[in-house]
């Protein structure tokens, strides 16, 4: 009877190992590649993870493929908005040109991955830069069209699609596009990539347009 009381202790859930893996997916992003034993944890605790988040109006993302999982809001059908609770993970807009940028590494993190070469998409400053640079107006003032660019990748890393690498000689400037960019930009967006990078054309040339206008007032 003892062993069996023992036993059944020992395939009992850890609550503290569950509630590390809770307070970890409510800070952010979870990588297996960053930190594996967590990464395990989760999968042991997948469905009590599952159950827990759901009561706070939440849905577990997890790719074990491409390593990452998140919490992200459930959608509210119509015939439960009587059942809508306040969001516990905030909506954040982003700038056209954020949305531009993600869109562009997107594809070119589809290119990569058609390769079928590396799992890892390591990008240096300019090669990002030479993504979005055909898209921009030409302007006088480089540097600080430049400064403007630098705050945009910022703003990429924050939002954990980017990482930025440990500089050394070989990596000074140098960015991984991390994979869980997938999960935001599906494959169905992704196949009318062309017909929204010419939104973004217009979108550009008509701000640029109207620029030029106002400076001859």
């Amino acid at each position: 009877m003892e062993e069996n009381n023992t036993d059944l202790a020992q395939s009992l859930p850890n609550d503290h190992d569950l509630s590390t893996v809770l307070v970890s997916l409510l800070k952010g992003v979870i990588y297996r590649e960053d930190n594996e034993r967590l990464w395990s944890t989760m999968l042991r605790h997948q469905i009590r993870v599952r159950e827990f988040v759901e009561v706070l109006g939440l849905e577990l993302i997890l790719d074990d493929t491409e390593g990452f999982a998140f919490l992200k809001s459930r959608p509210i059908l119509e015939s439960d908005e009587t059942q809508r609770i306040p969001r516990l993970v905030a909506r954040r807009p982003l700038s056209f040109m954020v949305s531009l940028l993600l869109a562009l590494l997107r594809k070119r993190l589809a290119e990569f991955d058609a390769t079928g070469g590396e799992t890892r998409l390591v990008m240096s400053r300019e090669d990002i830069l030479d993504l979005v640079m055909v898209f921009l107006p030409q302007n006088t003032n480089e540097a600080r069209q430049l400064d403007q660019m630098d705050a945009h990748i910022n703003k990429i890393i924050e939002l954990g699609f980017l990482r930025r690498l440990r500089t050394t000689e070989s990596t000074e400037g140098t960015f991984e596009v991390r994979r869980i960019l997938k999960a935001f930009v599906d494959a169905q967006w992704m196949s009318d990539f062309d017909a929204r990078l010419e939104t973004y054309r217009r979108h550009v040339m008509g701000n640029s347009d109207h620029q030029e206008d106002g400076a001859g007032d």
